[in-house]
C-alpha cells in the first residue's frame, strides 16, 4: 500500500505541515516520499514500490506539468488502457499504472472511472481549472478521509495525517459512537473525529473554489439469471476467479497469499500459482488453523509461513492495532489480520486474500435465517405479531423466544449486517449523552429500497456489501 495526503489553500509553514502529515503515514510507504507544493495546493505521497520500481515515484505529472496526481492502489487493466490511450496519441514516460490515470483523465475526464479495474484512492490537481478531482474504488478497499477547515480541503489515506493539520481541533463525534454500539464499527460518513469524513466507496468528488461536490459513480446490482444451470455458474465463477487472480498478480515484486481454513482463501491459494502462503493461529485449539493451512500448502506444493499468536501478544498488540485503524472496530479478526500481515511482510510486499467472498457468495451462516424462518412466516401477519408480543411479555427466557421475535420482524427491521449489538433503547441507557440520531433503519432503508423486490437473502447480501 501507499499513502497520500495534502491540503488546498495557503497556509503558514505549509512545507512543515505537509512533512508532518507525510511522516504520520510513513508506515504505508517506507520506500520513498514525494511532494508537490504550489500556491494553491500541497500534495504528499509515501510509496510502497510494486510496479515499475525505478520510475514510479509520485507525485506524477503530465507533459506540461499542468496536471499532477498522487495515487494509492493498483489498476489491474492499466496495460489495456495504455494501449487505448497511446492509440489516441498520448505519450508515456514509464510503465507505472499511475501515469495511465493522468492520461485517462486528460482524455476522458471523470468518465475515466467507468474504465478502471482495480483498487484505488487518488487525487488529481488540474491547475488549468484550479480543481481537485478525487475518487475511491468501487468497494472502498483503499481508504480516503477528508475535512474542510477554513475553506480548505484537507485529505489523507488515514485520519492521523489530517490530525497534523493545524486548523483542525480534535472533537469526539458522539453520533459515530452511538451508531458504533449497534453496528460494531464506524458506519456514518462522518468519522469518530467530528468534522472528518470518509469518502464513501464508489464515490468521487471535485473541489473548486471552496466548494465540495460529491457523487456516486457506480453501484453493484443483483440480477438473477435463472436460465443458467448450476454447472454453467460453476464454470462462470471459476473463469471469473481465475481471471481476477491473474490480474491481481500483475506486479514487479513477489506476490503471496493469506491462507486460513476457509473456502475463500483456500481457493485463492490453490489457484494463484505462487510460492508462499501465510497463516496465523491462536494458542487456543478452537481458533488455530495452522495445521489445516500447512496440510493444504503441502498438497498444492507451496511453502507456508505461520505464526502462533500467544495470549500475551494478543492483548499487547491491541493499542498499536487501534492506532493503525484510526477508528474502533469490534471485530477481533483485525488482530489476526495484523499478525498475518506482519508475518507476510517479512517475505513479500503483496498478498492476496479471500476478503469479500462471503458477501458475494452468501457464505455467512446468518444468510440461512430467511430459509429457517420461512415456514413460520407463512402464518398470518396478525398471528405472528401476537406470538411475538406474547414472547416479549414472558418475564423469563425460553427456547424459541428469539426465533418467534425474528419471525415476526421483517428483515428490513432486524438485519443491519453480520453483527448487530445494541438497540436504540439499549444505546440510550448506556450513553451519558445519547443523541437519538440515525436509528439503524434510517441508515439501511435507502439500500433496502433499492432491492425491495429481491428475496430476503439477496437483501441481506446487499446490505453487507454496502455496510
Amino acid at each position: 500500500m501507499c499513502g497520500i495526503c495534502g491540503f488546498t489553500g495557503k497556509l503558514q509553514h505549509r512545507e512543515q505541515v505537509l512533512t508532518d502529515m507525510m511522516n504520520s503515514i510513513i508506515h504505508r510507504g517506507p520506500d520513498s516520499g514525494g511532494r508537490h507544493v504550489d500556491e494553491d495546493i500541497a500534495m504528499g505521497f509515501r510509496r510502497l514500490s510494486i510496479i515499475d520500481l525505478n520510475n514510479g515515484d509520485q507525485p506524477m505529472y503530465n507533459e506540461d506539468h499542468s496536471i499532477v496526481i498522487t495515487f494509492n492502489g493498483e489498476i489491474y487493466n492499466h496495460m489495456e488502457l495504455r494501449q487505448d490511450l497511446e492509440a489516441k496519441g498520448h505519450v508515456f514516460r514509464n510503465r507505472a499504472d499511475t501515469e495511465v490515470l493522468i492520461h485517462a483523465y486528460e482524455e476522458y475526464g471523470q468518465d475515466m472511472l467507468n474504465m478502471l479495474r482495480g483498487m484505488f484512492a487518488f487525487v488529481i490537481w488540474d491547475s488549468n481549472t484550479r480543481t481537485l478531482f478525487g475518487a475511491r474504488d468501487f468497494f472502498g478497499i483503499k481508504p480516503f478521509y477528508y475535512g474542510i477547515f477554513d475553506g480548505n480541503l484537507v485529505y489523507g489515506s488515514e485520519i492521523k495525517s489530517i490530525l497534523e493539520y493545524p486548523g483542525y481541533q480534535r472533537t469526539l463525534n458522539e453520533e459515530a459512537l452511538e451508531n458504533y454500539l449497534t453496528f460494531q464499527y464506524s458506519v456514518l460518513p462522518e468519522t469518530f473525529f467530528k468534522g472528518i469524513f470518509k469518502l464513501m466507496p464508489a464515490h468521487c468528488f471535485t473541489f473548486h473554489e471552496g466548494k465540495m461536490d460529491i457523487r456516486r459513480y457506480w453501484e453493484p446490482k443483483f440480477e438473477a439469471d435463472e436460465s443458467r444451470t448450476l454447472e454453467d455458474w460453476v464454470n462462470a465463477i471459476d473463469d471469473a476467479m481465475q481471471d481476477s487472480i491473474e490480474s491481481h498478480k500483475i506486479s514487479d515484486v513477489e506476490v503471496g497469499s493469506f491462507l486460513s481454513s476457509g473456502v475463500d482463501s483456500s481457493y485463492v491459494a490453490a489457484c494463484f500459482h505462487g510460492d508462499k502462503t501465510f497463516t496465523v493461529g491462536f494458542d487456543y485449539a478452537k481458533y488455530n488453523e495452522i495445521d489445516y493451512a500447512k496440510s493444504l500448502s503441502e498438497k498444492i506444493q507451496i511453502d507456508n509461513y505461520s505464526k502462533l499468536i500467544t495470549t500475551d501478544e494478543y492483548w499487547d498488540s491491541i493499542a498499536k492495532i487501534q492506532y493503525q485503524m484510526d477508528e474502533p472496530l469490534a471485530d477481533p479478526s483485525a488482530i489476526a489480520l495484523y499478525f498475518v500481515s506482519q508475518t507476510a511482510a517479512k517475505h513479500v510486499k503483496v498478498a492476496m486474500s479471500g476478503e469479500g467472498a462471503d458477501e458475494f457468495f452468501g457464505g455467512y451462516n446468518i444468510y440461512r435465517e430467511p430459509m429457517d424462518l420461512a415456514g413460520v412466516r407463512r402464518l398470518p401477519g396478525w398471528l405472528l405479531k401476537a406470538l411475538a408480543a406474547a414472547a416479549n411479555a414472558v418475564p423469563f427466557h425460553f427456547k424459541g423466544q428469539s426465533f418467534l421475535k425474528r419471525a415476526a420482524t421483517p428483515v428490513e427491521q432486524r438485519f443491519v449486517g453480520n453483527a448487530f449489538e445494541y438497540s436504540m433503547e439499549e444505546r440510550a441507557r448506556i450513553l451519558k449523552h445519547p443523541t437519538g440520531r440515525y436509528p439503524f433503519t434510517e441508515l439501511t432503508k435507502p439500500y433496502y429500497d433499492k432491492v425491495r423486490d429481491q428475496d430476503d437473502v439477496t437483501k441481506m447480501q446487499y446490505i453487507d456489501i454496502h455496510f
